[in-house]
């Protein structure tokens, strides 16, 4: 299979990237034509308006889907960066993200990813939904409040340490499993090892279990 599939309309191509996609159903879920289980091709940008097309690309949260409109309008950043921590499952970040690992030509990634955090991925740092398989367990409780912030838009960088966490800088709010708003701050470091015993944060535990990743 392709990695990435276009799929034309005339005023906007959508984009699929296989990399990135961990089938969470925000497009075939959509309530219009845009894209059609089992139909050949499943995504038709044409059967929708151009609004349609741009929502529910917008919706993934995994940036998998994106798109190039034909006016040249491109997609913008949410005015907040967030981190929400998935039940059992990733770190989903929306924002105006710059992701230490991204292939140039993960476009939707800019704005909207999935990052793995029980360190089983294949596709690291996404996602690539290991944590179903190997049965990943962690409910998404936030503890610490961290500082309020002064403002909540501009870039949110996300580096990886060698063997060790997501080194996250820049305004960002966290966003508990139960959709609170749980913390915020200009610097974290997340845990991507599954093993930290301060979830989403790291307490060095991937130094103990031996994790290994770039």
């Amino acid at each position: 299979m392709a990695e990435q599939k276009a799929y034309p309309g005339k005023q906007a191509e959508v984009h699929w990237d296989s990399r990135l996609c961990i089938h969470i159903g925000e497009c075939g879920r959509a309530n219009n034509d845009l894209f059609v289980g089992g139909r050949d091709p499943w995504c038709q940008p044409d059967t929708v308006e151009l609004a349609s097309v741009v929502d529910v690309v917008e919706r993934c949260p995994t940036g998998a889907l994106s798109y190039v409109r034909k006016d040249g309008t491109e997609e913008q950043a949410v005015g907040e960066n967030t981190v929400h921590i998935a039940n059992n499952g990733p770190l989903y970040l929306r924002g105006d993200l710059d992701i230490d690992g991204a292939a140039s030509d993960m476009e939707g990634v800019k704005y909207r990813a999935a990052l793995c955090r029980c360190g089983l991925s294949g596709k690291k740092p996404f996602c690539d939904n290991t944590h179903e398989k190997e049965n990943f367990r962690d409910r998404g409780a936030v503890g610490d409040t961290g500082t309020p912030l002064e403002a909540k838009g501009g870039t949110l960088t996300v580096k990886r340490a060698p063997d060790g966490p997501l080194l996250v800088s820049g305004n960002l709010t966290i966003v508990n499993a139960a959709g609170r708003v749980a913390w915020q701050g200009t610097k974290a470091a997340l845990c991507r090892c599954g093993a930290s015993k301060n979830k989403p944060f790291c307490d060095g535990a991937h130094k103990t279990v031996g994790f290994k990743a770039e």
